[in-house]
């Protein structure tokens, strides 16, 4: 469903990074990041935030690191690096890297516990990990029936395909069990609607054949969601993306 191969997967990376770059930045910039860290983006998508960390981390270098990397510009920075692997194959150093940040990556990984665990293993003494996540709300929950529909539809699909889109809640617990310090979280909502506000029209229609084709939705539907699309008063909360942090204990 991701693949840099399906149709609009551009226009879903560039809705993703005009809507949550600030907060993820934001985050970011909460943390003492010095310029000399060594920095990992997993899943680094068309790569706002491996550029935006390799202008913060001059002295240090970035690994910017996709199944797909077509999207990505090593020639960006001078300390960026592109790797293309599969991160729940790849494995680097122990103690690599002072910051590792990853953005809707882990909901997607059938091994999505082992792998943190992993990850973890690749910080620095001091380092810092950041994930962030979407937590999908009850479908049922919306106001609007057709989102209601469209949303339970996208949900299974997710589902079917091993994404787990609620798995966020426990991941403060998660790191804090992994041993990492000073763990906390902060909340984004996602917004459906509101015209030029919208995140969502991207995601259904790359995910739209498939729900078509498993009797999920109907074009009725799709026409639908459309026309409220168009809708100024139309304006839903979906999901909220939860970013949660930790850091290894520095001795």
């Amino acid at each position: 469903m991701l693949s840099n191969d399906a149709h609009g997967e551009s226009d879903r990376l560039a809705s993703i990074q005009r809507n949550v770059d600030a907060f993820t930045t934001g985050v970011l910039d909460g943390l003492p990041i010095q310029t000399s860290w060594n920095c990992l983006e997993l899943g680094a998508g068309a790569g706002s935030i491996a550029y935006w960390l390799a202008e913060r981390c001059p002295d240090g270098r970035v690994v910017g690191v996709d199944l797909d990397t077509r999207h990505l510009d090593a020639g960006r920075a001078a300390n960026l690096e592109i790797e293309e692997a599969d991160i729940t194959r790849e494995d680097y150093a122990p103690g690599s890297f002072d910051l590792i940040h990853a953005r809707y990556v882990f909901c997607h990984l059938p091994e999505r516990d082992e792998i943190v665990a992993r990850v973890t293993r690749w910080l620095s003494p001091g380092g810092w990990l950041v994930i962030e996540e979407p937590f999908h709300l009850p479908a049922n929950s919306s106001p609007f029936p057709v989102v209601q529909r469209i949303l339970d539809a996208y949900q299974r699909m997710y589902h079917k395909h091993g994404a787990d889109l609620t798995w966020v809640r426990g991941l403060p617990a998660l790191l804090a069990h992994h041993s990492l310090t000073e763990v906390a979280f902060a909340g984004n909502p996602g917004c459906m609607g509101g015209l030029d506000k919208d995140r969502w029209l991207p995601l259904v229609t790359q995910a739209a054949p498939g729900l078509l084709a498993d009797g999920l939705v109907t074009e009725a539907d799709l026409a639908e969601f459309a026309t409220l699309l168009k809708d100024p008063a139309f304006i839903d909360i979906p999901q909220i993306t939860i970013s949660a942090w930790g850091r290894r204990p520095a001795d």
